[in-house]
């Protein structure tokens, strides 16, 4: 009976002493995450009108394009395969739901900007391809032919990421995926001349967002959809803080253990936290000119989806 109230006491100790160093490693976390924080709203004081951000760091404007264009070199080979780890595959879906909010119809020209490994634009090709769909708008081959998906990116590495793929698919010899290296900020493409835009993933790693915005209504046609996908910031309390320790603690760790590179995805969950929240992005939506501006929370607002038309 002694032996056995001398081993209860020492596992409860035990449990108690596990349940401390558990709960030291959360403060420290917590205090570190809120150290950086900190840190860097401390510094936005010293910003000027030439200087942004690139994650939680302060540079100068010039510089962003050719940082942003490191990091997606640097995880253009590994980049859809983090996207399944980081979000469980969840990813998939989101893209599905944003393909469905499109409707995309045989005939029309799209542009899917920051699309380089084309995960959207094959999502967008199979809609076209839906047998139901063909069946019920009766679909000839001309239309068929008429239709476009121009792949937009500035990256080069992810384009030809991309461009592999229809290989793939058995597409090697189809002419309504074109790929495109171009600015999101200085599109290539004239006035009035697409009915659909996308860019998923994309926008926050602009340098101006508001150009981004503008180029996309200068380039769609009267009644021409806008479509954005963004990570985007969570406001149930619980559940942030759990969303904020598995973006700063685990993210970068993944990254270092399958990509090989923890800066570009500490980068990436940075880039998050400096995007602007669901309300304040629908309203430069709407200052762009866009009408019907209106975004859906997925997953308590880890991602959102902005739609908008060009009346």
């Amino acid at each position: 009976m002694f032996c056995n109230n001398i081993t209860t006491s020492a596992l409860t100790r035990s449990r108690r002493l596990s349940i401390q160093a558990m709960a030291l490693r959360y403060l420290s976390s917590r205090m570190t995450l809120g150290s950086r924080i900190l840190s860097y709203r401390s510094s936005l004081a010293s910003l000027h009108s030439h200087a942004t951000s690139f994650g939680f760091q302060q540079i100068k404007e010039e510089e962003k394009s050719k940082l942003v264009g490191n990091v997606f070199t640097n995880v253009a080979s590994s980049y859809d395969i983090m996207n399944d780890v980081m979000s469980a595959g969840l990813h998939r879906l989101w893209k599905e739901r944003l393909v469905g909010k499109l409707s995309p119809f045989a005939g029309m020209k799209h542009l899917d900007v920051a699309g380089g490994t084309g995960d959207v634009a094959f999502r967008i090709f199979d809609a076209f391809n839906s047998v139901k769909r063909r069946a019920l708008r009766k679909v000839d081959e001309a239309s068929h032919e008429e239709t476009q998906i121009y792949v937009c990116d500035i990256n080069p590495n992810m384009l030809n990421v991309g461009k592999q793929r229809p290989a793939e698919r058995g597409l090697s010899d189809n002419r309504s995926l074109v790929w495109v290296e171009g600015d999101a900020e200085a599109l290539s493409f004239d006035d009035n001349s697409m009915d659909g835009y996308t860019i998923a993933f994309g926008i926050r790693n602009v340098t101006h967002i508001e150009k981004a915005i503008a180029e996309a209504y200068r380039v769609l046609k009267r009644g021409g959809r806008f479509l954005c996908l963004e990570l985007s910031h969570v406001d149930i309390p619980v559940f942030k803080e759990l969303y904020d320790l598995y973006s700063f603690q685990v993210i970068p760790n993944l990254g270092e253990l399958i990509a090989g590179d923890r800066d570009s995805y500490q980068y990436l969950v940075e880039s998050v936290r400096r995007f602007p929240p669901q309300e304040r992005f629908a309203k430069m939506i709407g200052d762009a000119g866009f009408e019907k501006v209106e975004y859906e929370n997925l997953v308590g607002g880890v991602v959102a989806i902005h739609s908008a038309i060009k009346l």
